[in-house]
């Protein structure tokens, strides 16, 4: 399975803003394996 993430690669995208865990849309699509446009469309589409 080349697509497993390791749980520690996960954390190390957090950051901390405004006391708020955030991961940056480039490392989200990073991640699932996607461009980042995809993932900004997604969250554009779906908001909740």
């Amino acid at each position: 399975m080349e697509n497993v993430v390791k749980f520690n690669s996960v954390e190390d995208k957090i950051i901390v803003i405004r006391n708020q865990n955030v991961i940056l849309d480039c490392d989200v699509a990073d991640l699932y394996g996607v461009e980042t446009r995809d993932i900004n469309k997604s969250v554009k589409n779906n908001p909740r």
